[in-house]
């Protein structure tokens, strides 16, 4: 399933090249090269919903609702990161995700930042 995202290289950025700061410690921003994000919108199944209810009737963590939202933010994450590489960047600043309930049971979760292109500081 294609994305949009993927670079001609398949590359991605790298996880330790995000930050929810507007600067890297120890890189300089060469150029920025705009707002880049990852869209995901994701329903809950019908067994992930009753499952969830009896979690919620025994109390604490509901690990079947976590489990899908860490699932569903790490995928908007690495679309984000592909979007980036896509445009040739190598790092994102001003990271954030946001989740808008589209209707009931369907959410979409977005993640999005700046692609920029950084060196080492010398």
């Amino acid at each position: 399933m294609g994305t949009g995202y993927t670079s001609a290289s398949g590359r991605m950025v790298a996880h330790n090249m995000v930050t929810t700061q507007f600067e890297i410690d120890g890189f300089r921003v060469l150029r920025t090269l705009g707002v880049v994000r990852g869209i995901v919108v994701r329903s809950r199944s019908i067994f992930g919903t009753i499952g969830a209810g009896l979690q919620t009737i025994l109390g604490g963590n509901i690990t079947l609702l976590t489990n899908l939202c860490e699932k569903t933010r790490s995928e908007a994450f690495d679309l984000m990161l592909q979007h980036a590489a896509e445009l040739g960047g190598n790092a994102v600043v001003g990271a954030r995700y946001d989740a808008t309930e589209v209707m009931q049971g369907v959410t979409e979760v977005l993640a999005y930042g700046t692609a920029v292109v950084v060196e080492p500081s010398k």
